[in-house]
């Protein structure tokens, strides 16, 4: 089949080969002759502005002839003088074709006239320029042997006279539009013939090729039906055996079955030790920064010692977190050591100890609106901890992401007027990010919400997000400039709900931000204490 289409499509290559062929080497006539004629006018324009130059004689010699007494002058006195002269000689040149535009159509219109000399010789140009404004598109001539001598140099910039060019182009537009014209309708009459009895053709040979394909067909059917009995005596055959191999295959499902599960909980022990080494980097960050500060000053004062203080209880809550992390590892992850605990009071704990870094370093207002009551639950505070800063840290990422683009916006900003594009960037640099953690009560459930002005997320991506080793981020979308994340932080946070009943929703759109919402079950007694107030 392919060969019999690669054989067709070849036939209408040769056949419409020839009018094509001719059709290109018209066109490339056509380019030749016009690319000749540009270039002949071109010449006989230039040959026309030397031979005027060299033989014009304002003060009964020429130019070329004053250029070399010039050359030869032996003191400074003489140069100055045939310096002066030379000059007169340009202006005389140029000054009457623009002066007399009306009365010499011949001449062009004369802009520069520059004699330069070589660097052996130590002399200035002599240059005459017009006091009318040189127009773009000007032509330009170069002599560099003027006067027979390889030290000087003429340089003309001018532009055809207006009336001249006008007839000149206005010829050429005419001789050009017939030519088109004739050598279109000659080759289009020629093309259409050729393809109307090539097609002709072809019809009369296809119509033989369909009533032989055809018979083909009818013979080829005769002998599918046989090869469809024959299958169906196969097909019975291979039922039996497809009975005794579905018995092998449920034997194997459930071998798999336990693999899985076992991979499964391998994985969710990778999961979390992962993303614990994930977390204690960040807790990092602010002693690293404090201990930095210290070493640029010079002396102590109130406001080191204080940092020598908070650096020395971060350092604190690394280590108490690390017991924490050691802990958890040894136990199986699937199993949290739950407690009686305040959502409140660790939403509270979270803001507090991540508040000032957010302000000073990551450029966001990180805020807490939490309700009134305490919100109590059954759950691990470390594993707890570790999630809702996972959160934190993922909207911090977003909003970084979203203030390089709105700065990027702004600096590359087009179309703008100056004073628009500068209130523009002025914007951006005042954009600031900000995370709001917030907490309620819907029924017998425990809500926690983590709200960002970040860029935001595809539907694909919030989708996805919670796969493990899914990632979007860069290099330059990570505070301070850390490496790509592994993809570990979200998928974390979805295990440790799960193993405390909890759900999590993703709301997102492109640029607008994003909103993590847990559910969490209230504790067994704080539920009941409601439901008997309800009565009550």
């Amino acid at each position: 089949m392919a060969g019999a289409k690669r054989r067709a499509f070849w036939k209408y290559v040769r056949g419409l080969a020839p009018p094509t062929l001719l059709a290109f080497a018209l066109l490339g006539w056509l380019g030749y002759d016009l690319y000749t004629r540009t270039h002949w006018w071109q010449r006989a324009d230039e040959y026309n502005l030397r031979e005027w130059l060299n033989e014009s004689r304002v003060f009964r010699k020429t130019l070329p002839e004053l250029v070399r007494e010039y050359l030869e002058c032996a003191s400074d006195d003489q140069a100055s003088s045939k310096a002066e002269e030379i000059q007169e000689q340009l202006q005389a040149l140029g000054q009457p074709t623009r002066m007399y535009q009306g009365q010499l159509p011949l001449f062009p219109d004369i802009y520069r006239i520059e004699v330069r000399f070589a660097d052996r010789t130590g002399l200035a140009p002599i240059v005459w320029d017009a006091e009318v404004p040189r127009p773009k598109q000007t032509q330009s001539l170069v002599d560099p042997r003027f006067a027979g001598d390889d030290r000087a140099e003429l340089r003309v910039a001018y532009q055809l006279h207006a009336f001249n060019k006008r007839q000149r182009d206005e010829r050429h537009r005419q001789n050009l539009t017939l030519t088109i014209a004739g050598l279109g309708a000659a080759a289009t009459a020629l093309a259409g013939l050729w393809v109307y009895f090539f097609l002709k053709r072809e019809r009369q040979r296809e119509r033989l090729r369909l009533a032989g394909r055809q018979q083909i067909e009818q013979a080829e059917r005769l002998a599918l039906e046989n090869e469809l009995k024959r299958q169906e005596a196969e097909r019975r055959h291979e039922e039996t055996e497809r009975t005794l191999l579905q018995q092998e295959l449920a034997t194997q499902v459930a071998e798999q079955q336990a693999l899985q599960l076992k991979s499964q909980i391998h994985a969710s022990i990778g999961i979390m030790a992962g993303s614990y080494a994930h977390n204690i980097k960040n807790l990092l960050v602010r002693p690293n920064d404090l201990l930095s500060r210290f070493l640029e000053a010079d002396g102590l004062s109130n406001d080191q010692e204080r940092m020598i203080s908070e650096v020395k209880q971060t350092l604190g809550t690394v280590t108490e977190r690390l017991q924490q992390i050691l802990r958890t590892v040894r136990r199986d992850p699937t199993r949290s050591e739950l407690t009686r605990l305040d959502l409140n009071a660790l939403m509270r704990d979270t803001q507090r100890t991540w508040e000032d870094l957010a302000r000073d370093k990551w450029k966001l207002l990180l805020t807490a609106e939490l309700t009134p009551e305490p919100l109590w639950i059954d759950g691990d505070l470390s594993h707890l901890q570790q999630a809702l800063e996972n959160l934190v840290f993922n909207a911090r990422d977003a909003t970084f992401e979203m203030r390089s683009r709105v700065r990027d916006q702004a600096r590359h900003a087009a179309g703008l007027q100056p004073q628009a594009r500068k209130q523009a960037l002025i914007d951006a640099a005042s954009w600031k990010g900000t995370v709001r953690l917030n907490t309620r009560k819907e029924g017998d459930r425990a809500i926690v919400e983590v709200r960002d002005n970040g860029i935001g997320m595809t539907e694909e991506v919030r989708r996805r997000c919670i796969e493990t080793h899914f990632t979007t981020k860069r290099d330059n979308a990570v505070h301070e400039g850390n490496s790509t994340g592994m993809g570990l932080g979200l998928s974390f946070v979805v295990v440790i709900l799960e193993h405390h009943g909890a759900t999590l929703e993703i709301e997102s759109k492109p640029l607008e931000g994003a909103l993590f919402r847990a559910s969490f079950p209230l504790a067994t007694g704080e539920a009941e204490l409601r439901d008997g107030q309800r009565l009550s």
